[in-house]
């Protein structure tokens, strides 16, 4: 399970704003999650709460912000939305889609005292 690799990322990157900024309690941790990441959002809520434990983030609540997957087809020229990869153009039927977004995962925000 990669996820608990994620959770660890995660935690490391609030620890070190931690020390940039100086908050001592973190509540939320906001993520943003694209549809074609490979990241299962219920499985890394359930990683976050273990690797977060004894941490400035213990206790945290860990909300997730899911983005779309898009891609750009060579066949009709349009920007389109898909769920997965390897899927037709919505558009047009093609199949020479080329990836633009939704593959990232990164923290989106803190809230923090």
């Amino acid at each position: 399970m990669h996820e608990m690799a994620l959770c660890e990322g995660i935690v490391g990157i609030v620890e070190e704003e931690a020390g940039k900024r100086a908050f001592t309690k973190v509540n939320v941790v906001c993520l943003e999650i694209g549809a074609l990441s490979h990241v299962a959002p219920e499985a890394l809520k359930f990683c976050f709460e273990a690797v977060a434990a004894r941490t400035i983030a213990q206790g945290a609540r860990l909300e997730i912000v899911e983005t779309p997957g898009t891609a750009w087809c060579m066949a009709c020229s349009k920007t389109v939305e898909i769920g997965q990869r390897y899927e037709p153009c919505p558009s047009c039927g093609g199949y020479q889609l080329q990836v633009t977004g939704g593959e990232e995962m990164r923290v989106r925000e803190l809230e923090v005292d």
